[in-house]
C-alpha cells in the first residue's frame, strides 16, 4: 500500500511550518518504513497497521508540542500484492515514456 501524507499544524502566526514538519518526518524516518519526501507531501509504503501507527505517532508528537489544530490529508493506494511501488510506479512511467523523468 502507498500512503500519501500531508501533516502540519494550522493556526500558527508564522508562514513557515518546516520546523514542525521536520518533527513529523523524523517520526517517519525512524520508523524504518520506506518513504519518499517531496515538497508537498510524503509517500510511505507499507501495510495498514504499521503505517497508521506511524501517522498517529507523528500526530501525537505535534500535539505534545502544544498544537491545538493539526491539518492531515491521507491518500491511500491499496493494490493487492504490489511491492516496492514507490520506485516501481515511477519506473513504469519511465518505461512508457522511454526515458527518465525528473525525480
Amino acid at each position: 500500500m502507498l500512503f500519501q501524507l500531508t501533516m502540519f499544524p494550522s493556526g500558527k502566526k508564522t508562514a513557515s511550518v518546516s520546523k514542525d514538519v521536520a518533527k513529523v518526518i523524523d517520526v517517519i524516518d525512524k520508523s524504518g518504513l520506506p518513504y519518499k519526501l517531496t515538497a508537498m507531501s510524503t509517500v510511505i509504503e507499507g501495510e495498514w497497521e504499521p503505517v497508521m501507527k506511524v501517522i498517529n505517532k507523528a500526530r501525537l508528537r505535534l500535539r505534545r508540542l502544544g498544537h491545538e489544530r493539526i491539518y492531515i490529508i491521507i491518500n491511500i493506494d491499496d493494490r493487492k500484492g504490489a511491492k516496492k511501488r514507490i520506485v516501481g510506479k515511477i519506473k513504469s512511467i519511465e518505461k512508457q515514456l522511454g526515458r527518465e523523468v525528473n525525480k
